[in-house]
């Protein structure tokens, strides 16, 4: 009997992992279209920015309120559900008469990016022995880190080769197959989860430790987004690098971006607190390499590099923490502190390039890996005296 699941749970996970694929590339796709964008609809820079920061403040409100509404649904309705969500929101923004319209199908969009995080999960776990869950989410979330190596540099790519809303109707495509393989391939029997109450948002939010890990996912993470969210204008117009060679440079990012994830699993496995404080010092001395080289094309661009390595370094490790603190101090609402980090992760992305936009508004360009800086090195600075803190309890 087990031998006959076997097929058939490697099949689930691999329609999680292209709709993984499809939700991880709409994410970041407009930061390699962001010259585009301003182009297309005579904006500026850091109002293009908007369709990063406002996608982020979609998943922030989406991801604990949708994970509770649809918590009595069964998980495979849920997903369906959210698939076609993540399709309407992509063709609104593809076929956008203006910018107006893309953000309103970019927010579209982002409501479903919170909940298939929670629920994907928890699908993958579910479908194959307790001995294999780990393994099971990791695979599904390639789908994820496939899309930050090939997903957003592809739809780059398209964009500069054909129209920029070509680029969005490749990520329906994406969804539409990721739709018709979850509906094919992710079995109906499925154990249903325990109701989540909106309840559970004041739990965690009520305790000072759930409150310092989110507060530190949020500004660590996204002092990086005052730069990344602008990375392509940065390349193009200070290292003096052609819009194809960004598309080349964005796919090295991401594999950078992806041997960091895999590092920062491992480290986050030995000591999740201190592996925070070293990569985040990490990702800021990156960030301020950037500022003092950014008009060295080579120096410079190793610099950019570096800071995709730490870039997502640190998200296993955050979200472990914030799943481990919750276990201790809020077992009755885990799933909400765990939806609630992947709120903060995107508070972060919201906080970053709304604050690059506002830098490069009032002062330039030029000044994003400065204020990345700090805003990083104020994430490090409380992990600093949370680990001393702790040490002293001990």
């Amino acid at each position: 009997m087990s031998q006959s699941k076997k097929p058939s749970a490697k099949l689930t996970l691999l329609a999680l992992a292209i709709s993984a694929f499809g939700i991880g590339s709409t994410e970041f796709i407009s930061v390699g279209l962001l010259p585009l964008i301003t182009d297309d609809f005579g904006i500026s820079l850091s109002t293009a920015g908007l369709t990063v920061s406002i996608y982020a403040l979609g998943v922030t409100v989406g991801a604990p309120l949708l994970t509770a509404l649809t918590s009595r649904l069964s998980r495979k309705t849920v997903l369906l559900l959210v698939m076609a969500i993540f399709i309407v929101g992509n063709l609104t923004a593809a076929l956008a008469p203006n910018f107006s319209i893309l953000l309103i199908g970019r927010i579209i969009s982002a409501l479903a990016h919170g909940v298939f995080m929670s629920i994907a999960s928890v699908i993958a776990a579910d479908v194959v022995e307790p001995n294999k869950r780990a393994s099971a989410i990791a695979f599904m979330f390639t789908g994820l880190t496939l899309a930050t190596v090939t997903g957003v540099p592809l739809g780059t790519f398209i964009g500069q080769v054909m129209d920029w809303r070509m680029s969005f109707i490749f990520i329906v495509i994406i969804g539409i197959i990721g739709l018709i393989s979850n509906a094919m391939l992710v079995p109906s029997q499925l154990s249903k989860g325990n109701p989540i109450s909106i309840r559970d948002i004041g739990k965690v939010l009520g305790n000072i430790r759930m409150l310092l890990i989110l507060f530190i996912t949020a500004i660590g993470y996204g002092g990086a987004f005052v730069v990344y969210t602008y990375v392509s204008p940065i390349l193009e117009q200070y290292m003096g690098y052609s819009p194809h060679a960004v598309v080349i440079i964005l796919v090295v990012y991401g594999i950078c971006v992806a041997i960091g994830n895999t590092l920062g699993g491992h480290f986050a496995n030995q000591n999740p607190l201190r592996s925070i404080f070293f990569i985040f010092v990490g990702l800021a001395l990156a960030l301020l390499g950037i500022g003092f080289t950014l008009e060295s094309p080579i120096i410079g661009l190793i610099m950019v590099l570096i800071m995709g390595l730490f870039m997502f370094m640190n998200v296993p490790g955050l979200q472990l923490y914030a799943v481990i603190l919750s276990e201790k101090y809020v077992p009755s609402a885990i799933s909400m502190a765990s939806a609630l980090n992947i709120s903060a992760f995107n508070i972060g992305i919201f906080l970053g390039s709304y604050i690059g936009g506002f830098i490069i508004r009032h002062q330039s360009l030029a000044h994003t890996p400065l204020y990345g800086f700090l805003m990083v090195m104020l994430a490090a600075l409380v992990t600093l005296l949370w680990l001393l803190f702790d040490k002293r309890e001990k």
